[in-house]
């Protein structure tokens, strides 16, 4: 049976020795990459796309979040885990902001990184098996939706979601809480709920990480209702979908 392949993109030869021995151990396939330019070259379209990335902010020749976006661009779809010798909340939040899948600063445990892909990898394969696409907060059926956009569908199966017939591009998170809010429009959800329901492992998150989402999922909606405020801060509750979202925007 193929092993996964994990790419590491680390500039400390040290540091990318020990995560491949601790991935090759755990049953993993290791690919490393000392610079962005050259992980670029084991990405699509060049390459088929690894099981996950492991990627440093600090690199030498390219910042680890710009990287990010570029692989992103490539593969949306494609696990990242950033490393960082930089423990600062800002940077940390920077990087669950771009859609980060975990972020793990220096020095830090092998075994416990390991764990940390194994939990990312299985995220992945759960959302890929997902049910066949359900649409909620008012949704019509396939038929009549092309005709009349609603507010908001959520199609599971392709875990896309459809804000008044608009696509949004979301990342794994953002799409979690949207899909967690509008399931209940009106239902005051807390930061630590939403935790438990989006994140595999919310005791290594914090209430910043639900904050910092929820901001770049307001700015997409935005983009595309700029009158609309379809997400409520409850202060010193948490978070809801309003419930009077017309059914359709006003025309132009």
């Amino acid at each position: 049976m193929a092993r996964a392949q994990i790419l590491i993109v680390e500039d400390e030869p040290g540091i990318a020795d020990t995560l491949s021995y601790a991935l090759r151990t755990e049953g993993f396939e290791p690919l490393w990459c000392a610079t962005g330019e050259a992980a670029l070259q084991h990405l699509p379209p060049h390459a088929p796309a690894p099981a996950l990335v492991i990627l440093d902010v600090g690199l030498p020749d390219l910042n680890g979040f710009e990287l990010f976006k570029r692989i992103r661009e490539r593969a949306a779809d494609l696990p990242v885990v950033f490393l960082t010798a930089r423990s600062d909340e800002i940077d940390r939040v920077v990087g669950l902001e771009l859609g980060a899948d975990d972020y793990v600063a220096k020095p830090f445990s092998p075994r416990e990184l390991v764990a940390r892909v194994r939990t990312v990898l299985r995220r992945t394969a759960r959302a890929s098996a997902s049910p066949p696409p359900t649409t909620v907060a008012g949704a019509l059926p396939p038929a009549a939706a092309t005709s009349a956009p609603t507010p908001i569908d959520v199609d599971d199966g392709r875990r896309r979601i459809r804000y008044y017939g608009r696509p949004l591009e979301l990342s794994r998170y953002e799409y979690g809480l949207l899909k967690t809010l509008a399931e209940r429009p009106g239902h005051v959800y807390t930061r630590d709920v939403l935790l438990e329901k989006v994140w595999d492992d919310p005791g290594d998150s914090f209430d910043r990480t639900v904050d910092a989402h929820v901001k770049t999922l307001r700015a997409k909606l935005k983009a595309v209702a700029p009158t609309l405020e379809p997400i409520r801060t409850h202060r010193g509750s948490g978070y809801a979908l309003a419930e009077d979202l017309p059914a359709s925007l006003p025309a132009a």
